[in-house]
């Protein structure tokens, strides 16, 4: 079937048992440019520069679909995958739909529940509010502060509410967070990794609220830990400028680092992800600012602030963790924009003396 058939999405379709409207959607959204990285710490430094792939959104495509059942419900399924532009290759540790993988039940009066490969409240809620950023421009994301801010969770189950006077509410249970749910023997400890995540948000006018709270259980078999974040965050759009605001609180590990914060050659890796007995406290500020017809510029700074080391970083001397960044964007047309992002960061992963710096060009275009 031709591309742009399905890219211009309302597919109407007459049912011999009903008037049932579907709908079929071909999506995507292709980002490339050019830039430099450069990280550093005790073993030494190393950079790059070339081509940027996804530098200011990650690549992806999609498939989705809406079946209207009538009395304000509806039955709807989304399949997302992400990849490389740089070689082609699919991301999410080669899940074919390693974005999503949902299907779902819809009421106007009652909510949406959806099974499936998905985000977690956080990831959907929290991320453009804690930061002007969101879940993009590369090293400069709200998961490199936050550490739920860019999760997904397999074999979940979730439940967001219908929004009553601004309010919303949000509750998700994962059997095992990555990979297929095990079975438990008798006399055994549990062998899935189960995962919790839940929200409330407000919106009204320029304002946004968000409150979530994630906790992520290790196996039985392995550490048993349970790692738990609570985060707040707030935004308001004066029209002249957006400002954000954020604050979390994350005990007994660490939800996940962004891949653009890694450096395998240095040994710089991800904070520890169950770990007894450990704190961190995260901060962020930030503004967005309109420059005319289709631009705007954001700045942002971060900071991961260690209180107690837990087990994993015993006798370790743990440094606040800050990264800095500012990029501008401007609208082409109304799926393409092309954009520059700079990001200086320092003490990555709580390492006094990693450091790392980006800065990148590029253009992005969805359909």
């Amino acid at each position: 079937m031709d591309i742009q058939t399905l890219t211009s999405v309302e597919v109407p379709t007459s049912l011999a048992a009903g008037e049932a409207n579907e709908s079929l959607t071909l999506y995507g959204l292709v980002d490339g440019g050019g830039g430099y990285t450069r990280f550093e710490s005790e073993s030494g430094k190393a950079s790059r520069s070339g081509m940027w792939d996804g530098g200011q959104s990650s690549n992806r495509w999609g498939i989705r679909g809406v079946e209207n059942l009538g009395d304000g419900l509806s039955a709807a399924f989304n399949l997302e995958g992400g990849f490389s532009l740089a070689d082609g290759k699919q991301g999410q540790s080669g899940r074919l739909y390693g974005r999503q993988a949902t299907l779902a039940l819809k009421s106007e009066s009652i909510g949406e529940l959806a099974f499936g490969r998905q985000g977690n409240i956080g990831y959907h809620w929290l991320t453009s509010v804690a930061t002007p950023f969101g879940n993009n421009f590369n090293q400069a994301r709200s998961a490199g502060t936050f550490s739920v801010a860019e999760v997904r969770y397999d074999n979940q189950i979730q439940y967001k509410s219908a929004k009553l006077s601004g309010f919303q509410f949000g509750l998700g249970y994962s059997f095992n967070a990555d990979g297929e749910q095990r079975y438990t023997v008798d006399g055994n400890s549990n062998q899935n990794v189960r995962a919790l995540t839940a929200g409330v948000r407000y919106e009204s006018g320029p304002l946004s609220a968000v409150v979530t709270y994630d906790q992520l259980k290790d196996a039985g078999n392995n550490s048993g830990t349970t790692a738990k974040s609570w985060n707040l965050a707030s935004s308001y759009d004066f029209e002249v400028l957006k400002v954000h605001l954020g604050f979390g609180i994350t005990n007994d590990g660490w939800f996940g680092t962004p891949s653009q914060l890694r450096n395998s050659d240095l040994s710089i890796g991800s904070i520890k992800a169950f770990n007894d007995g450990f704190r961190a406290y995260s901060y962020s500020v930030g503004v967005s600012i309109p420059t005319g017809t289709g631009g705007k510029i954001l700045a942002g700074w971060g900071g991961v602030s260690p209180r107690k080391n837990g087990v994993a970083y015993l006798g370790r001397n743990l440094a606040t963790q800050q990264i800095i960044s500012l990029a501008y964007s401007h609208k082409l047309s109304s799926r393409t924009s092309a954009y520059v992002l700079g990001t200086y960061g320092k003490n990555i992963a709580l390492v006094a003396g990693n450091k790392t710096q980006s800065f990148g060009v590029g253009l992005r275009h969805s359909f």
